[in-house]
């Protein structure tokens, strides 16, 4: 038996997923909700805690459908969605201050990494960052926007945004460097 697709049309399935069609937007979540995860992950360390700002994100996906006008990327927009629920979740959680102990405890979790560095050990290294540092760096270095739109986003100056994005990466070089030495068991 051959399984035809009843919505192949991306413009098609938007439409009537803004129209309230269940199924429609049933698909349009199994399609999109595995990327938007990683994007909310990348800014919100507790995995469960991610996907309830996923959740949310689609929520508003929803809710802001027919807003949607077809100009740009569908998945682009629904990012655009997805980050801004992660900044606010963090903002939320009242923890943009520099923590030193939070700091060493994350920093000690990434001692045990092994040398072989995939996407998942990598994260691990940006967990362990401030929670300023963290967004300015998966804002600029991940998502590609420049400081002048982060500064807009997170409320910053400019300045602000370009220093926490060097100090993010002296203090992953610094790690980075750290468990090098580790995984070449010379420490």
């Amino acid at each position: 038996m051959k399984i035809i697709s009843i919505y192949n049309n991306e413009k098609q399935l938007i439409k009537k997923a803004a129209a309230g069609n269940r199924e429609a937007q049933k698909r349009v979540y199994e399609k999109y909700a595995p990327k938007m995860l990683g994007v909310c992950r990348q800014y919100v360390k507790d995995l469960q805690f991610a996907e309830d700002v996923m959740l949310g994100g689609f929520l508003k996906v929803y809710t802001n459908l027919d807003s949607f006008k077809f100009k740009g990327s569908f998945e682009g927009w629904i990012r655009k969605i997805m980050i801004r629920e992660s900044i606010s979740f963090v903002r939320k959680q009242q923890f943009v201050v520099y923590d030193e102990e939070l700091y060493e405890r994350n920093e000690d979790k990434t001692n045990t990494i092994s040398s072989e560095m995939d996407v998942e050990h990598i994260q691990i290294f940006i967990d362990a960052l401030p929670e300023g540092y963290k967004m300015v760096f998966v804002l600029h270095v991940v998502e590609g926007y420049k400081h002048e739109e982060i500064a807009a986003l997170l409320q910053i100056s400019e300045s602000t945004s370009k220093s926490q994005l060097f100090k993010a990466r002296r203090m992953l070089q610094k790690n980075l460097k750290k468990q090098n030495i580790i995984g070449y068991g010379t420490r």
